[in-house]
């Protein structure tokens, strides 16, 4: 198995644990402190339909980064899957980013090492040969 494709693996592992952690977020589980600053337990309906939404987009992320990675098969055009992971890059180290800058320790100190583990999983399977 190639470095690329453990890479690929592993970040979409990862994104499918921040789509469950915002299912359950929208579902009304009482994770807020984990999210949106930790100031409370449960979401308002307003944050909770922006998880709902988040809950897409990272379902969405893990099929570019196995697709960009050649581990499934993806009817996505090659634009999208040489674009994707860089994206994915990107919105990881932003999101790192803004969970170090949270007054919640659950974002700084769980959620901050976590996307940046996906930036880097994602950099790596960005910047292999197709």
């Amino acid at each position: 198995m190639s470095l690329a494709t453990l890479a690929a693996l592993l970040a979409a592992a990862g994104f499918l644990v921040i789509a469950a952690f915002q299912f359950a977020l929208a579902r009304g589980a009482p994770l807020g402190r984990a999210a949106y600053g930790g100031r409370n337990a449960v979401l308002s309906p307003t944050l909770r339909r922006t998880s709902a939404v988040a809950v897409v987009i990272w379902l969405l992320a893990a099929v570019v980064i196995l697709g960009a990675g050649s581990v499934l098969a993806v009817p996505l055009p090659d634009v999208v899957l040489g674009i994707g992971p860089w994206v994915l890059v990107v919105l990881s180290v932003l999101g790192a980013l803004v969970n170090l800058a949270s007054s919640s320790p659950w974002e700084r100190f769980g959620w901050a090492p976590f996307s940046a583990a996906l930036a880097v999983l994602s950099f790596i399977v960005a910047s292999s040969p197709t």
